[in-house]
């Protein structure tokens, strides 16, 4: 009987801690091989650190047997890009059980980020091999992207997930069925004080320091290069203002010098202290070792790790432009960015919303995704009409594109029989002249 590989494919030193915790937790059944195959799919992964050499890497290396390279195995192709083609699989899949030594082994998978590569590549590669699906960050709340090919899809075993907003469940792969399991936090947590014992470059955090979280949405095309320094600004100020004058920022590692640069002057002007972390120093290894009293963000993952599983008090900032900016609809950061803003507090106001039930936050999530979605989840539309009959508002209003609605016919949309009014020139007149007339009669 041929023996059972698991391949972990890790782009992150989070991912790995996720990976870690969840080999520890039994989250998979045994197998006598398990090999981690480390994907660089950053924008030139020449010029990023390895993750193999990051600090941090080595106590967790040992939980698999070998480590390998998908940068290598496919070169020169980019991991972010490349899929094979479909007559090349079985050359390819022969190409690297000979490479890697798998023989006629029973591979098994276990994928970050399944629908696009090169997670979608591996399992494309594998053809029939079963999948395990873990969660690197907030996106595996909200829909699957796009539709997914059956044949993959219908091969997940389970999504494995860290408990970042209790109560929810997440959405990715729901069309297959595929059940949602928790990754324990406390496993997870040790992982990352493992990381945190290794690394060297974790600076001691003074009492009373907030840590800013960039995110690099410019790279994405979401904010221009200048709308992203001004967000970074915004979270600099709005720490200051809280009282706080001995600030970290930990900048995305695709983020350019001249924003960190920008920090520090403003920073002088302030008459704070700034340390900009240009180490690949994990934030969470930032928690574990040395926690802020603040930490500030946009819509990254890590306000979550910190608030949920270490309970340091956070805020956000920049999730209304964002929401304007994204695009398109069913862009996957959109679920990320809605749960900032819904659950987390206003770094300018201190204020945060009121607490959604349970329920209530699992309709949001669920009519997000039938409007990012509808294709792909089409029976989610009661949930959809229910949840904006009820909630659509001015606190809500701002989550959804009214464009979309009306498009699907839901509450909150322009009703189909007047839809042609915005592009009609003699009603836009009669609306600016009813404005003016309003403002008039104001003053």
């Amino acid at each position: 009987m041929s023996r059972t590989t698991q391949i972990f494919c890790v782009s992150t030193l989070y991912g790995l801690a996720t990976l870690a915790a969840a080999i520890e937790s039994d989250c998979f059944a045994e197998a006598e091989r398990r090999v981690l195959l480390v994907c660089a799919d950053s924008a030139v992964p020449e010029t990023a650190p390895a993750l193999d050499g990051m600090p941090g890497f080595a106590p967790l290396r040992d939980h698999f047997d070998d480590v390998l390279s998908w940068n290598e195995a496919i070169t020169p192709f980019h991991p972010a890009a490349w899929t094979p083609r479909a007559e090349d699989v079985p050359l390819l899949e022969r190409h690297l059980r000979r490479l890697w030594g798998l023989g006629d082994d029973r591979v098994e998978l276990v994928l970050e980020s399944l629908p696009v590569p090169p997670a979608l590549a591996v399992a494309q590669v594998f053809t029939g091999a079963p999948v395990h699906v873990y969660a690197d960050g907030l996106m595996t709340y909200g829909p699957t992207r796009g539709r997914l090919d059956p044949l993959v899809g219908t091969r997940v075993r389970q999504v494995l997930h860290l408990d970042l907003v209790p109560g929810l469940t997440p959405m990715l792969l729901r069309e297959f069925g595929v059940p949602a399991r928790v990754v324990p936090t406390d496993a997870f947590l040790k992982a990352v004080g493992e990381i945190a014992a290794a690394t060297d470059g974790v600076p001691e955090v003074p009492d009373g320091s907030a840590l800013l979280i960039g995110q690099s949405l410019s790279a994405l095309g979401v904010l221009s290069a200048g709308e992203e320094e001004d967000l970074h600004l915004r979270m600099l100020r709005g720490a200051v203002g809280r009282g706080h004058r001995t600030l970290f920022f930990k900048p995305h590692p695709a983020a350019p010098a001249p924003y960190s640069r920008a920090l520090e002057t403003e920073a002088d002007r302030l008459g704070a202290s700034l340390t900009v972390l240009d180490s690949a120093v994990l934030a969470e290894a930032l928690f574990e070792k040395s926690p802020p009293a603040l930490v500030v963000g946009c819509f990254s993952t890590a306000l979550f790790t910190a608030s949920a599983l270490y309970g340091l008090p956070v805020a956000r900032t920049g999730t209304g432009q964002l929401l304007e900016r994204l695009t398109p609809y069913q862009n996957g950061d959109r679920v990320p960015a809605v749960l900032a803003d819904a659950l987390l507090p206003d770094l300018e106001s201190g204020r945060g919303a009121a607490a959604l039930p349970a329920d209530e936050l699992d309709a949001l999530v669920t009519t997000l995704g039938f409007t990012m979605q509808p294709q792909v989840h089409p029976a989610l539309r009661p949930v959809a009409e229910r949840y904006l009959a009820r909630h659509f508002g001015p606190r809500t209003r701002h989550w959804f594109k009214r464009k979309r609605l009306t498009s699907l016919g839901l509450p909150g949309g322009i009703p189909r029989r007047l839809a042609f009014l915005p592009r009609n020139a003699a009603a836009r007149r009669m609306v600016r002249r009813a404005r003016a007339l309003k403002k008039a009669v104001r003053r």
